[in-house]
């Protein structure tokens, strides 16, 4: 049976520092409907559609809170339905361009309900549930993110809607231009709000919060709610409920994920992926990597040995990112190799096996990672590999999420006990035979044209990176005609030219030599350095003579 944690906010556990009182209550949930929560029937019948006729656990405890508008902290394992638990009340509170009220609406049209994710994919997954729960219902959703050309989304705000789905970067670039009016939200939810209110991301959502007002109902919700976090949403949030959803017996992890942990030297670990990946039953498959570097490398080398795989990382553009996503849905690759930029967005029901390639930095990593799998009550594997410097991390993890596998067996690509552990056939190689190479691969899905995705002029979030634009190539023009700046490499790292800048790395690797030569001889020195820039020569050493007498002094 499963039971349900509803927990007062200020009661909960997590903010005893405080001085609460930890007082749980729990009560079994039944079989039911979604209308038995007071759900809209239109809403009802568009679930309906898709055969989704009974609410998770979380949702059922979230629904009734959450439509009473009602602060919620909503928190339970990864793959147990926590978006239709704020989306259904995003979409039921607010008010359709049929209902009642909407004439009475100080601005109809301006979004009602702001959701905001802290990447694109999770933004589109997001936005694609909240679609299907709308698709009868007279409320209109907007998916909004970067990566994607500023026109079309700005079309879909002048028409009109009602709920925002998007992540923190894009969404303040819209607001800032005045086509996003955030003024009249009534309902703020924060996914995976452990990651944003991280460090990382707390500026940005602290802005979009500032532009809200401030009467309004908030929802947190992720699978992991460190106590620290759940202290910092104090400020937010009008005396929320805490509610978690878990099964008595059941650890940190969820029961329908197999934890394997293998202890893999990292030469031979394109080997042992490349024996997993055959083994038999496997359906589609994620192998997650700690950079982009080694995931797009860990992709063209299964590429290479016969199998359909596909990139997702950060480096990659939007449209070879979504391109990604729809071959891996489409099943015309069954294997994606991603960073962490995948670890909270991806939503494929029939994914059989999780492999992290290196130790993940922490336990809430490993269960965001792991939870792509054994979703929506399908069984899972999740598979490990921990390096020899990275057995001390793991056993962190281990402990934090209670596995009891502390030290992970050494494994190899012959080793007997992969075979018979993940029921590979014997005659598996480095190689997926010919005959099972059935799958169309990456390029047999079309890549859409996004056109040109690049912010406005005057967005300054966006212009303003390493690059430096037209006014850095003014400056670098303005100290090389005058010749005032001067001091070494001062100035020029203010230059701003990259010509130069690739030129002084080519003469500190390939001139090396040179360069010492020069020291003990004075004269070619002081011509080497009256070549590259003579007008801080001069300056500093009064004239030509006086450097070539020290050349010490130029240094």
């Amino acid at each position: 049976m499963i039971d349900i944690t509803a927990t007062p906010e200020q009661d909960a556990p997590e903010l005893d520092e405080s001085g609460a009182q930890a007082v749980e209550a729990t009560e079994p949930v039944e079989e039911s409907s979604f209308a038995d929560f007071g759900v809209r029937q239109d809403i009802v019948d568009a679930l309906a559609a898709h055969g989704i006729t009974s609410p998770f656990p979380i949702q059922a405890m979230t629904l009734p809170i959450a439509l009473s508008g009602q602060d919620i902290i909503g928190q339970a394992k990864t793959g147990t339905g926590k978006t239709l638990g704020f989306g259904i009340p995003a979409l039921q509170r607010a008010v359709g361009r049929d209902d009642a009220g909407w004439e009475q609406l100080a601005k109809p049209g301006a979004p009602q309900a702001l959701i905001v994710v802290p990447t694109r994919e999770l933004a589109v997954q997001v936005g694609s549930d909240l679609s299907i729960a709308a698709k009868t219902r007279n409320a209109r959703v907007a998916t909004i993110y970067g990566g994607r050309p500023y026109e079309s989304q700005i079309a879909e705000l002048e028409k009109g809607v009602e709920v925002v789905v998007g992540t923190p970067g894009r969404l303040i670039d819209l607001n800032r231009q005045h086509f996003l009016d955030l003024s009249h939200v009534r309902m703020v939810v924060l996914d995976e709000a452990d990651e944003m209110l991280d460090l990382g991301f707390l500026p940005d959502v602290e802005k979009l919060l500032a532009t809200v007002p401030a009467v309004r109902q908030t929802m947190l919700f992720s699978a992991t709610m460190p106590g620290p976090v759940v202290a910092m949403a104090r400020r937010y949030m009008t005396r929320p409920m805490h509610i978690r959803a878990a099964a008595p017996d059941e650890g940190t992890t969820k029961k329908d994920i197999r934890q394997v942990i293998y202890r893999a030297h990292h030469l031979d670990k394109d080997e042992v992926v490349a024996r997993i990946l055959q083994a038999e039953g496997r359906g589609r498959s994620i192998i997650f990597t700690r950079t982009k570097r080694a995931a797009a490398k860990l992709a063209d080398e299964l590429i290479h040995r016969g199998f359909a795989a596909a990139p997702l990382h950060g480096d990659l553009g939007q449209g070879a990112r979504e391109q990604a996503l729809r071959a891996f849905r489409n099943s015309k690759v069954d294997v994606l190799v991603a960073t962490d930029v995948a670890a909270r967005g991806i939503d494929v029901e029939d994914v059989t096996h999780v492999i992290n390639f290196q130790c993940p930095e922490d336990e809430k990593t490993y269960l965001h990672r792991t939870g792509r799998t054994g979703r929506a009550g399908n069984k899972g594997t999740a598979i490990t590999f921990v390096d020899w410097d990275d057995v001390p991390r793991w056993r962190l993890i281990d402990k934090a999420l209670e596995l009891g596998i502390p030290e992970p067996v050494e494994t190899y690509s012959s080793s007997e006990h992969l075979y018979s552990d993940l029921n590979i056939p014997r005659t598996a190689k480095g190689k997926l035979p010919k005959s099972q190479r059935t799958l169309e691969g990456l390029d047999a899905e079309e890549m859409e044209d996004l056109g040109d995705a690049r912010p406005r002029r005057d967005d300054k979030r966006s212009s303003g990176g390493p690059r430096n634009g037209s006014g850095g190539r003014r400056r670098s023009g303005a100290s090389g005609s005058d010749g005032r700046r001067s001091g070494g490499s001062g100035s020029r790292e203010r230059s701003g030219q990259s010509s130069e800048s690739r030129e002084n790395g080519r003469e500190k690797t390939a001139h090396a030599p040179r360069e010492k030569s020069v020291e003990t001889s004075g004269e070619g020195g002081a011509k080497r350095r009256r070549r590259r820039r003579r007008p801080s020569g001069q300056n500093r050493g009064g004239n030509g003579q006086g450097a070539q007498q020290s050349p010490a002094a130029g240094e």
